[in-house]
């Protein structure tokens, strides 16, 4: 890859960073500890992928790009559902409780600014993990 598009990438990964973290700051300001948030995502994972994550029940799993999910929990089963014409492909449907409180990583509402308001988009920056409490096949 040509070195100049790994300079401006990087200054759109760092600029994309900073604004979810600054709208972090605007909408969880003076958040109750305790009360949380959930969210979904739905997406297709590869077989091995998911038997591997069904060993690792009580475990973390870990998002190292960009994570979108959906305060709206029937457009996240659809975006799993859509995977299923894949044979090779897992659905897989991920309902997260966050306390944004206690969260090392900033994510936002993108409601705003999404192409697809109808989505109810949460973004979350890079390098994300939650545990993992329950999984069902």
């Amino acid at each position: 890859m040509d070195v100049d598009i790994i300079i401006k990438i990087g200054f759109f990964i760092r600029n994309l960073h900073d604004d979810i973290e600054q709208l972090y700051s605007k909408q969880f300001a003076g958040y109750n500890s305790g009360k949380t948030l959930t969210l979904y995502r739905g997406q297709g994972l590869s077989k091995s992928n998911f038997d591997q994550m069904m060993k690792t029940k009580g475990g973390l799993i870990a998002f190292n790009n960009f994570l979108s999910t959906s305060k709206n929990r029937d457009i996240s089963l659809d975006f799993a559902r859509k995977t299923l014409s894949n044979l090779e492909l897992v659905g897989i449907f991920f309902a997260m409780t966050i306390d944004p409180s206690k969260s090392t990583t900033p994510f936002a509402s993108i409601i705003g600014v999404s192409e697809f308001a109808d989505e109810d988009e949460v973004l979350f920056s890079m390098h994300t993990i939650f545990r993992i409490h329950d999984i069902k096949p």
